[in-house]
């Protein structure tokens, strides 16, 4: 593993990668952004990251079956879980699948970038983020 804090950001939609990965750089992640869950699930078998950040969601693919892959291969890395669809249910049921934290659209970046701080120190790695003391 490389001295970054790796993030792996997947959402369908374009414009929520563009939006976010450099708000998640500033924060001293390095992104890896992707729309296609299939590209996403072959990447995560070829690489560990720190959290993954996905959004529920989708076509073929969806944010559990995400959460799923990535649990299957890395106890540690945390994933946190987007959607526009704020329902309590697919919370509880992301939550209870091993899901980090869940975020309902629409957020703002900072609403990100806290979250990945807050899973940045349960992983003891809040060195490798910038102004991640609060």
């Amino acid at each position: 593993m490389s001295g970054e804090f790796e993030v792996l950001l997947l959402d369908d939609e374009p414009i929520v990668g563009k939006r976010l990965k450099p708000a998640l750089e500033k924060l001293g992640c390095e992104v890896d952004v992707f729309t296609d869950p299939k590209e996403a699930l072959k990447r995560l078998s070829e690489k560990n990251f720190d959290v993954v950040v996905t959004d529920i969601r989708m076509e073929d693919v969806d944010g559990l079956d995400v959460l799923e892959a990535v649990m299957s291969k890395s106890t540690t890395t945390k994933v946190i879980m987007i959607t526009g669809y704020a329902m309590m249910e697919l919370a509880q049921q992301a939550l209870s699948k091993g899901a980090f934290d869940f975020i309902a659209k629409p957020f703002k970046p900072d609403d990100l970038r806290s979250v990945i701080i807050k899973a940045a120190e349960v992983l003891g790695k809040t060195d490798m983020l910038k102004g991640a003391v609060k």
